[in-house]
């Protein structure tokens, strides 16, 4: 499990890189508006996610269509818990910036730890 966590880490930290690299071209290099650059970047990044999960992190082989699928559903249920306790965090801890950044690392974490199931237990579930 430990094997599994770190490459899970690596990957999230991989596909960071890639689409801060992305958005730096795109928005500073090319002068595109950062919405359109963010946008590009994170659907390169849910590409490249998505491979390096089912290779790297998971080692999975078989039904690349059916994962994909069950991917795109499992990120979007994990941003939905993440904007979930985003907003709850948000009511509770008030206003500020220490209180949003709490709240921020708070749906981080839940969307990581999520992500992480689903595709541990659901994706790519052998």
């Amino acid at each position: 499990m430990i094997g599994l966590l770190t490459r899970f880490s690596l990957v999230g930290v991989a596909n960071s890189l890639i689409g801060l690299g992305v958005i730096a071209v795109l928005d500073l290099g090319l002068h595109v508006r950062p919405a359109l650059a963010n946008a590009v970047a994170f659907m390169i990044g849910i590409s490249v996610s998505f491979f390096l999960t089912r290779s790297y992190v998971f080692r999975d082989r078989t039904h690349i269509v059916g994962r994909a699928w069950r991917f795109g559903l499992a990120m979007g249920f994990a941003f939905l818990l993440n904007q979930l306790v985003l907003a709850g965090a948000g009511h509770a801890l008030g206003a500020g910036a220490a209180a949003h950044l709490e709240a921020q690392l708070m749906g981080l974490l839940t969307y990581t730890a999520a992500n992480f199931l689903l595709c541990r237990y659901w994706v790519f579930s052998r």
